[in-house]
């Protein structure tokens, strides 16, 4: 009997498929097949199991004072994970909200608070048997300050720009494997910051490639 492999993604709106917004009164969310998390749940097939755990506003390791605590990623991940082991792989895609001009942080800021996330999920031994789960990190596509949300994020386009290079190096320096999403999408040009459709399914078929490279199952996507 052929092992179903686990995978956790843990984000933030983007994960939970929020769609692109005009204001706080119209926000949605897409359909979970259509979403990233359901692409890679058609592309992985049968022999994977993937658990979709975003959350809107969730940061890296930072407690909202106008959302709440409830938004801090680092808090949540040990029950989050300990409630769906035993976990095969963790994808991590966090570090939008932490650009929030209410945080005031820098994107070293931002790679720091992901090197607490990976020692989090390292020192709790998640995985089949007592390993240690595959970490993917996934850089987010960078945003653009319009909309509504573009006030609120004000300096954040900039720095947003900056993580790809910090986050490759965090997850080297972990033995993680690593995506750049901008490589592959970019974020709509209605709120700058949520994905459309189309950029939901060619991300979701990237990271079911890069997972199925990462055990031997085939070639990327």
């Amino acid at each position: 009997m052929t092992r179903v492999r686990r995978i956790l993604c843990y984000g933030d709106s983007n994960t939970h498929r929020s769609a692109p917004a005009r204001s706080w009164y119209d926000s949605q969310r897409f359909d979970e097949t259509a979403g990233w998390t359901g692409v890679l749940t058609e592309a992985l097939g049968k022999g994977f199991r993937v658990i979709e755990e975003g959350l809107p506003g969730r940061t890296t390791t930072l407690d909202d004072p106008i959302e709440g605590a409830s938004r801090n990623g680092l808090t949540y991940l040990k029950p989050c994970i300990d409630s769906h082991r035993p976990l095969d792989a963790i994808v991590v895609m966090l570090g939008i909200n932490d650009l929030k001009t209410r945080f005031s942080l820098t994107s070293e800021d931002i790679a720091r608070a992901l090197v607490a996330l990976i020692e989090l999920i390292l020192s709790g031994k998640s995985g089949p048997a007592g390993t240690d789960p595959r970490i993917l990190v996934i850089a987010p596509a960078p945003i653009e300050e319009v909309g509504f949300l573009g006030e609120i994020f004000s300096g954040g386009g900039i720095k947003s720009g900056q993580l790809a290079e910090k986050y490759k190096t965090v997850a080297a320096h972990f033995g993680a494997e690593y995506l750049n999403a901008a490589e592959f999408i970019k974020v709509s040009p209605v709120d700058g910051i949520h994905l459309d459709l189309h950029d939901h399914a060619v991300l979701g078929k990237s990271i079911a490639g890069k997972l199925l490279t990462m055990f031997g199952m085939g070639k990327e996507l």
